[in-house]
């Protein structure tokens, strides 16, 4: 199997490229390939850091992998509920020291970065979910991405701040059949994941990611399905990380959530899963109060437990209902798909979606919505138990 960069090459020679989500994938890469493996020529996460900003908005090329990560939930003034994810991936293709040994380029075409981009749109009136993929390499003004001011793009899907501030913050991507124009207010003070900004995967050094989040940003805009376009409001979750060998070797892959409750509290967690379909003991939570003030649970503090799956048509299994208990909150909730095939199948397969939230805390009924992100089922393929 080629290692990350290679198949990152192989995938960016598709630069501004489409490709829908039902097409099948011959070539998938896994999230072990991406996010694990050794590797000593690129810095990695081994011990908290305080995060500067606007700098961290941007790119961090001395680490392998990091993306952003937008995910939100709109609806229209005839109610219709809308979902969204824009994702930017950035790859090493290598380490910068092997880089400035390499000859002087005869091409403009070199470059250290690849990134990839996800785009999908669910319409959960209509039952529907829609996904495309891009690919370039970060040269001759393809795909890259600045902190000051705010830029990122791949092609003309595009997050970039409005003015010179991070936010507002305008994203922009359109497919064969869908389109998004959104801006998305800063909201919520940003939340550092993990200890202090480190959240940690394994436990060898540099199992690591330095990782933050805004939790609940104010979203308007325009959202194009087919022919038809809606005004929509809501909110957006951002999700930012980078690292190098995130993931130790025995773990599989993840199961994610960010739930944006009616209270104006969020809660983040994740359930890092074993080969054998356990959760591992570096699984963790986040829950934010409404003025922003973050509390990080640990693995034994909150449970994540599958209720129902969806079938893909090849016998993939997922769990797309949940329920999620954090005692020391007196917090119980049932996540639930607002539509259960929500899976890019893409160069990366894994299924990620638009999800509802019902629950009670402390007596007092709850509901929300928000994502749900499953990551390493597809490969190897086998059933939940």
């Amino acid at each position: 199997m080629p290692k990350p960069g290679a198949m990152f090459v192989l995938l960016a020679a598709l630069a501004g490229c489409d490709s829908v989500s039902r097409e099948p994938r011959t070539a998938t890469l896994t999230i072990g390939e991406l996010l694990g493996g050794p590797d000593t020529l690129h810095a990695r996460a081994l011990e908290p850091r305080p995060f500067r900003f606007p700098d961290d908005h941007g790119p961090h090329p001395e680490f392998r992998t990091e993306w952003w990560y937008f995910t939100g939930n709109l609806a229209a003034s005839d109610g219709r509920e809308l979902g969204y994810q824009l994702t930017f991936f950035r790859s090493a293709l290598t380490d910068s020291l092997t880089f400035a040994m390499l000859p002087p380029p005869r091409s403009g075409w070199r470059t250290r970065h690849a990134y990839m981009a996800h785009f999908a749109v669910t319409d959960t009136r209509a039952g529907e979910f829609h996904a495309a993929e891009r690919f370039a390499r970060a040269a001759q003004g393809l795909a890259g991405a600045a902190a000051s001011p705010l830029h990122v793009h791949l092609g003309s899907w595009t997050a970039a701040a409005i003015g010179s501030e991070p936010f507002p913050l305008r994203l922009r991507a359109s497919g064969a059949d869908i389109a998004i124009d959104l801006v998305l207010e800063r909201g919520k003070p940003i939340v550092a994941q993990g200890a202090r900004g480190l959240s940690r995967k394994g436990p060898e050094p540099g199992n690591a990611s330095y990782y933050y989040s805004i939790t609940r940003m104010p979203t308007r805009g325009v959202v194009t399905i087919g022919s038809a376009s809606f005004e929509v409001r809501g909110a957006s979750w951002l999700d930012r990380e980078w690292s190098t060998s995130a993931l130790a070797p025995h773990l599989e892959g993840w199961d994610w959530m960010a739930l944006q409750l009616d209270d104006s509290t969020e809660l983040m967690t994740y359930r890092l899963r074993r080969r054998d379909g356990s959760a591992d003991p570096f699984s963790a939570a986040t829950y934010v109060a409404r003025d922003g003030a973050a509390r990080v649970l640990a693995a034994d503090e909150f449970t994540m437990t599958p209720r129902e799956v969806w079938r893909a048509e090849d016998g993939i299994e997922y769990p797309v209902a949940w329920r999620v208990e954090v005692p020391a909150l007196d917090l119980v909730l049932d996540v639930a798909a607002a539509v259960a095939d929500q899976e890019l199948d893409l160069s990366v397969r894994y299924w990620e979606g638009t999800v509802r939230v019902r629950g009670v805390r402390a007596g007092r009924e709850l509901t929300g919505r928000g994502y749900l992100e499953m990551t390493g089922y597809a490969e190897p393929p086998r059933r939940i138990r």
